[in-house]
């Protein structure tokens, strides 16, 4: 029954002369796919994604003719012969498609039943040697014709009940001939069918056994139309009008009930059994009930079905009764603290406090901590220090930038894509009710048209409110009062004053040398050498010399983070140097800094005193939300009529600092010994260098009035001194703010001297230790003239007389 073909078989020629390709080769290709069954004469579209197979089809060249097996099991990747059936089509490969993902797509139209008797090759692809199998006619009886116009109308309903299946198959069907092909293009069509009754069709060389059996599969699918039919039609007569809404549940529970299926209700019941081990108040547990009952009124199909489930679900699953049960142990506790930070006394003394109390009186509320301090000083990391500590969960959220009060209370229900607040969904991601809760950057809440957060957050942080919060989402209280709330900010300006009312303000000021370098010794050295895969002592080692290098000239900053990076730049550098083959141990000192660092960004402490060598240059303090800072004030004149320039991208405040300091340097000229009209034909200059940094505030009063009188009197201020304090049109020294933060910069600067308000003497004693005044000497002044005396060197030139002035033009300082 098997012969060769004796020429190339191309699609031209199958179609003009089909009778010729009856029979197939005797050695033919096989292509195993995956639940699927080509039929004689259909026309099938396969993705070859094995290489086996991809390698096969590229082998054909002009005989496009290939066996197409289905495999036993559809999971296998690489089936075997006996993975295989027997029986196959015989097919023809009309068109090759090369696919982005270097797979093909083929169209591969059905020849003939073939029988494989033998496999002839198994590698790179499978080859089998096959037989044609000649199918078993039926004669033209009336039961035959009877069997075939009932296969016909069948199909005809069918495709009509579809909305998968093209109106088209109905006129088609009508063009077909013989019984045998109407049976494969039913089977073929049609999509309920699995591979197993496929395979068994494709079986079954009897045309009269075939049709009988596709007959039986063609009246059983119409029964389950007729029957969706049916159901479809019952709920219909059901259903009032205006209840719409109800159908596609009404329709689940007829075929349900006629399928024998349980009926809904277990997912009401679950949720009923969660509600009353969630350990709700018996408020919120009336509400979380009087929901469910509502949910199980519901149709899925319904909009409101899914709102309601997720409501649900927040009730059953946020921890109303859950809390931390691990004892409190103030020994404990105050060795994490001591481990994890240094310093910081005042901080860790407040928490151990907090949790003595707690320890004595367990019902409590929690206390509203803010944390404030310039960045880099450990605010965030202190806050899991005490989630640690207490042996609770810790939660942080960012508040910078945020603009949307419903971020802090919640969405409405009503809106689409509602969800709960930031807080509330903090408390579920903790799974208690009593976690340390961080809100970070609360000095840089946003505000607009959708609401204040800081209002928000009123009631949030209030313990005598916070026990009945209300979120919008839940509409129900939720008590926060175990709540150990911490916020932190760089500064409080920006707070609400309500807000800053609510909080317990815990300041966090920034670091001496002497602690940087403690602090980099017992935390960031052996942070950086794990990070980057260094061992401490073997591999590298930081001298004190090197870490005051560090600090003193590449990193003034308040905080750490600068210090940081630049350890971490250090040990990259040695990591390459021992990952090339280089020396593998450094031991960094000040040359190894600058060697890997480059040279020094900041100004040396001879820098500082070289900026003052000449007249009109003073040096001032100031506060910035990083820490302090130094600032160059500096004063010249020139011929002209137009008063005083002010430059330095100066706020409005600071401008009429300046005007208040002229005019006392003006009322007290005869003092200084010059003319009464000799600032009528002068201009004054006062300038604050770093121009494109904006800068305010009347603390720099004093620094502008000294540099005036030493431009006019021609005497420097003397070196490394420096002065804040807020001038009156009268002379008086008024206090200002950020004391620490100034005094403190002024250390890292090699300032040796600083002249302070008398009234801020209460705020060193307080807030300074000794160590921190080390190689400091404070002067406090009240006046000017004091200021004047102790800031002005009495080595340099003495005023000119009024006579000089009359004679020649003042000398102008460069």
């Amino acid at each position: 029954m098997a012969s060769e073909l004796k020429q190339p078989v191309s699609p031209q020629s199958v179609a003009m002369e089909p009778e010729k390709y009856i029979v197939a080769p005797k050695e033919v290709p096989v292509l195993a796919v995956r639940d699927t069954v080509l039929f004689p004469h259909a026309v099938l579209p396969l993705t070859i994604g094995r290489e086996s197979s991809i390698e096969m089809i590229r082998s054909l060249g002009e005989e496009k003719v290939i066996a197409v097996v289905a495999q036993r099991d559809s999971q296998l990747d690489a089936p075997k012969p006996e993975e295989l059936y027997d029986i196959g089509t015989l097919a023809l490969v009309h068109k090759i498609i090369p696919m982005p993902n270097k797979s093909l797509f083929i169209f591969a139209e059905g020849l003939r039943r073939i029988r494989l008797t033998g496999y002839t090759q198994l590698s790179p692809y499978l080859k089998a040697e096959a037989e044609t199998l000649l199918e078993i006619e039926a004669e033209k009886t009336p039961e035959i014709e009877a069997l075939v116009g009932s296969i016909v109308s069948s199909f005809q309903q069918i495709v009509a009940a579809s909305p998968n299946l093209s109106d088209e198959m109905q006129a088609i069907i009508l063009t077909v001939e013989g019984p045998g092909r109407i049976a494969d293009f039913v089977v073929s069509s049609l999509p309920f069918l699995n591979t197993t009754q496929r395979q068994e069709l494709l079986d079954t060389l009897d045309v009269a056994k075939r049709l009988d059996m596709v007959n039986r599969y063609l009246i059983k699918e119409r029964q389950l139309v007729e029957l969706r039919s049916k159901i479809e039609s019952e709920v219909q007569d059901q259903m009032a009008q205006g209840q719409k809404e109800y159908y596609l549940r009404e329709q689940l529970k007829a075929i349900q009930k006629e399928l024998g299926g349980e009926e809904e209700g277990h997912e009401v019941e679950e949720l009923k059994k969660k509600i009353a081990e969630a350990g709700m108040p018996e408020e919120v547990e009336k509400d979380a009930l009087r929901e469910l009952q509502r949910f199980s009124r519901m149709s899925p199909a319904s909009a409101e079905y899914t709102i309601s489930r997720t409501f649900l679900d927040w009730l059953v699953t946020l921890p109303w009764n859950r809390t931390t049960d691990k004892p409190i142990s103030i020994p404990e506790a105050h060795s994490i603290l001591e481990t994890d930070h240094y310093n910081l006394e005042k901080v860790k003394e407040r928490i151990l406090e907090y949790l003595s109390v707690l320890q004595l009186r367990p019902e409590m509320k929690g206390p509203i901590l803010c944390f404030v301090g310039p960045p880099g000083v450990g605010k965030t990391s202190l806050g899991k220090s005490i989630a640690r500590a207490l042996g609770r969960k810790f939660i942080r959220i960012s508040l910078g930038g945020m603009h949307d009060e419903a971020e802090i209370r919640g969405h409405r229900r009503t809106y689409i894509g509602a969800l709960p607040g930031q807080i509330i969904q903090g408390i579920r991601r903790a799974g208690t009710r009593d976690p340390v809760f961080m809100l970070d950057e609360v000095d840089k809440i946003g505000r607009d048209f959708r609401g204040d957060p800081a209002a928000a957050l009123l009631e949030a942080l209030d313990p005598e409110q916070n026990f009945q919060f209300r979120d919008h989402y839940l509409e129900v209280p939720f008590d926060l009062s175990k709540v150990l709330f911490i916020t932190t900010a760089n500064v409080l300006d920006p707070v609400p004053d309500a807000l800053h009312d609510r909080m317990e303000v815990l300041e966090l000021p920034g670091y001496t040398e002497e602690e940087k370098i403690e602090i980099a010794i017992r935390h960031v050295i052996p942070r950086q050498t794990e990070a980057h895969g260094l061992k401490p002592e073997e591999n590298i080692r930081f001298t004190t010399e090197s870490l005051e290098e560090i600090i003193r000239h590449y990193t003034r900053e308040a905080g750490l983070r600068n210090l940081e990076r630049n350890i971490a730049t250090i040990c990259r550098k040695q990591a390459r140097r021992i990952a090339e083959g280089g020396e593998k141990q450094l031991v960094v000192n000040a040359g190894a800094v600058r060697e890997a660092l480059g040279a020094p960004k900041l100004l040396q402490e001879t820098e500082v005193a070289e900026r003052t060598e000449r007249p009109g240059v003073a040096i001032g303090l100031a506060w910035t939300p990083a820490g302090g800072d130094i600032l160059f004030i500096e004063a010249n004149q020139m011929p002209g009529k137009r008063g005083l320039i002010m430059t330095g991208h100066l706020g409005q405040v600071m401008q009429e600092s300046m005007q208040a300091a002229l005019t006392w340097v003006r009322s007290h000229s005869e003092q200084f010994g010059l003319p009464p009209d000799y600032f009528e034909n002068r201009e004054l200059h006062l300038h604050v260098p770093a121009g494109a940094i904006p800068k305010d505030g009347p603390s720099a009063g004093v620094t502008m009035a000294t540099a005036l009188v030493s431009l006019l009197t021609r005497r420097r201020v003397r070196p490394h001194v420096a002065m804040t304090g807020e001038i009156t049109l009268s002379g008086l020294v008024l206090p200002v703010g950020g004391i620490k933060e100034k005094v403190l910069a002024a250390k890292r600067a090699g300032i040796t001297e600083v002249l302070l308000p008398q009234q801020n003497a209460v705020h060193v004693e307080e807030d300074l230790k000794p160590a921190q005044l080390e190689g400091l000497t404070l002067r406090y002044v009240k006046t000017m003239d004091e200021v004047i005396e102790l800031a002005l060197d009495p080595s340099g030139r003495s005023p000119v007389s009024g006579a000089e002035y009359e004679d020649r033009e003042p000398a102008l300082v460069p």
